[in-house]
């Protein structure tokens, strides 16, 4: 299982797919006409700047990069300032997966649109999956009481745990077996018994 696909867009990626169809609020900045049918509350045949909509993570991304921006999007409220002061004082305490179970992939698709709070949300994406990584490995190398642990984690962590957790049993499992009886190989062998016909 790649965890890089998470972060990249993939084709052939569940994750992927699953995390661009993340819904965001975006602002029409210039009239397109004959999108009228995209806002059901309008009357008129087209979408009239300033409308507010939702759009997918999938469809938004090329409105708002291309010369010319015909969107501009809002953050969600998950990566504006207050929940990142939560983040900042005890990121370990937070269930991610309740605020978003495609937390950090999402926000890695948000940091490539023309915002303003691009830098601030890198950075605390590096700064929220820092803090928790230790806690993750941790719960990954100790047995656990809470079987439901790895449901509770955004999708990139339980990845992580869960391979880690495989991990974990699979050098167990080698270190039970031991290192058994060495043998001595056919070629040492027979070069011993050359050795001794040559003395002799």
């Amino acid at each position: 299982m790649s965890l890089c696909c998470s972060y990249t867009p993939d084709y052939f990626s569940i994750n992927d797919i699953l995390a661009t169809e993340e819904r965001i609020l975006c602002t029409i900045d210039i009239t397109l006409p004959g999108l009228g049918f995209l806002d059901i509350s309008n009357d008129s045949e087209d979408l009239k700047q300033g409308t507010k909509l939702e759009f997918p993570i999938w469809l938004s991304h090329p409105l708002s990069v291309i010369q010319g921006s015909l969107i501009s999007i809002e953050l969600p409220k998950i990566y504006k300032d207050n929940y990142r002061e939560i983040l900042q004082a005890d990121a370990c305490a937070v269930s991610l997966s309740k605020w978003n179970p495609y937390f950090y992939e999402v926000g890695m698709y948000l940091r490539t649109f023309n915002i303003r709070e691009s830098e601030k949300l890198t950075e605390n994406l590096f700064e929220t999956f820092k803090s928790r990584f230790r806690l993750i490995m941790d719960w990954a190398q100790n047995p656990i009481s809470d079987l439901t642990l790895g449901s509770q984690l955004p999708r990139l962590e339980r990845d992580l745990f869960l391979i880690s957790r495989k991990a974990k049993v699979q050098l167990n499992d080698w270190l039970k077996k031991g290192t058994g009886i060495i043998e001595t190989s056919e070629v040492a062998a027979n070069l011993k018994k050359r050795k001794r016909t040559d003395y002799e």
